[in-house]
């Protein structure tokens, strides 16, 4: 179920609107995601995680695709194992073609969804839900915003987003668990307010696969 958290917070924040010229503050250029989040009714992209932690091996990198519409509907399918996360605004579906099973969920709501959630359903404030910070040391052509939850989560400990310094839009977000382990999305070609219909949230479960709630 680790993957159905890093795709709830991926789905959080995904562009930034403002001057492209000198470095911003952390707490303006926190203040242009939100607003700019507010803006937004959908987007689509493709991503690449890369994820490395104790409890793995070796890193892994898996690719896919995204679509997220407010409120609450998201669909990541990814390339190579075909298994998908879908929400349809009140439902959450996790299916894994490999293993032959549908997890099914109902979203969270209020006091408990995470603070990842409350983004995706447009209830977030980064300002009131966390402490921003802007490294002295910036990766080139981007900015990067480090963002700590001020309270407790349990899928997350701490975000950070990358974002293109010429148009600000976003490049990738990099989530660390209370593990330590580090799970980084980058996106391509991202669009928003594309008009996705909901039709294209909904969820059929296949046949012959174990539904597990």
């Amino acid at each position: 179920m680790r993957s159905v958290g890093l795709t709830l917070l991926a789905a959080l924040l995904f562009a930034v609107t403002g001057a492209a010229g000198q470095t911003p503050s952390a707490a303006d250029l926190a203040a242009r995601v939100q607003a700019h989040y507010a803006q937004v009714r959908d987007f689509t992209a493709s991503f690449t995680l890369s994820q490395s932690s104790a409890l793995l091996p070796r890193p892994t990198t898996e690719r896919g695709s995204v679509k997220v519409k407010k409120p609450g509907r998201m669909r990541w399918l990814y390339t190579a194992d075909k298994k998908e996360f879908v929400a349809d605004g009140s439902m959450l579906y996790s299916f894994f073609p490999r293993d032959k099973y549908v997890s099914v969920n109902p979203l969270p709501k209020g006091d408990d969804a995470s603070t990842a959630l409350l983004f995706l359903t447009g209830r977030g404030d980064l300002a009131r839900d966390f402490i921003s910070t802007l490294d002295g040391d910036q990766p080139a052509g981007e900015w990067r915003l480090n963002l700590k939850p001020k309270a407790k989560q349990t899928d997350f400990t701490s975000l950070a987003l990358e974002v293109e310094r010429t148009t600000l839009a976003l490049r990738g977000i990099t989530v660390v668990d209370d593990q330590g382990g580090t799970s980084r999305f980058r996106f391509e070609g991202l669009k928003e307010n594309v008009g996705l219909a909901d039709r294209e949230f909904e969820f059929k479960i296949p046949p012959g696969v174990e539904v597990r709630k």
